[in-house]
């Protein structure tokens, strides 16, 4: 196989990952993602996170950690924590399998461990923003009356290890998802459209 094959493959195995769904919203009971979207904004979070923090962090590494973070559900697909009591996905072989199938295997294998071992500084913030991300749907669901997501906002909060990410999750708490764009509810425009 050539080399752009494999790399072909990699965006195809990426892609699956748009088609893996988050699998606990089932018992949230409402709410649904992919592990992609998931992805996406916890990679985003992580460069939040990295602006907020030490510049003596590598910035770079945290956003590949958050990248390749669930890489293996496009293998194993998305174990919720119900899942996990009774089933192990074997994360170690997919991610040795992602190693020996791509050129750019090592560096993958290498972030997939990091992230499992969760040791540097790195790795630490990028678990935080996972679940930073988490607590924002969760923020989302209670403003639309999902009495359970409560509940697992504060579980999810206690799982946050760095200051900043503790303060952030507060606000989050605080702040209504739709605050960064409804200004001021009163503007003519929210009644009359453009003016």
């Amino acid at each position: 196989m050539s080399d752009l094959t494999a790399h072909v493959n990699l965006m195809h195995e990426i892609g699956m990952l748009s088609k893996t769904p988050r699998s606990g919203y089932a018992f949230l009971g409402s709410g649904s993602q992919s592990v992609a979207e998931h992805s996406f904004s916890m990679t985003w979070i992580g460069f939040i996170l990295a602006e907020l923090s030490p510049k003596t962090l590598n910035r770079e590494r945290i956003l590949l950690l958050c990248l390749v973070h669930d890489l293996a559900e496009a293998r194993t697909g998305d174990l919720n924590y119900v899942n996990k009591r009774y089933v192990k996905a074997d994360e170690e072989k997919a991610a040795q399998d992602i190693r020996s199938a791509y050129p750019c295997g090592d560096i993958l294998y290498a972030a997939m461990q990091e992230y499992r071992e969760g040791k540097t500084p790195e790795a630490q913030l990028a678990h935080d923003a996972d679940q930073l991300e988490l607590l924002l749907v969760l923020k989302h669901e209670m403003e639309l009356g999902n009495s359970r997501a409560m509940r697992w906002y504060s579980n999810t909060r206690k799982r946050l290890k760095s200051d900043i990410a503790q303060q952030i999750a507060d606000a989050i708490l605080e702040t209504p998802a739709d605050s960064w764009w409804l200004v001021d509810p009163d503007d003519p425009h929210w009644i009359h459209g453009s003016t």
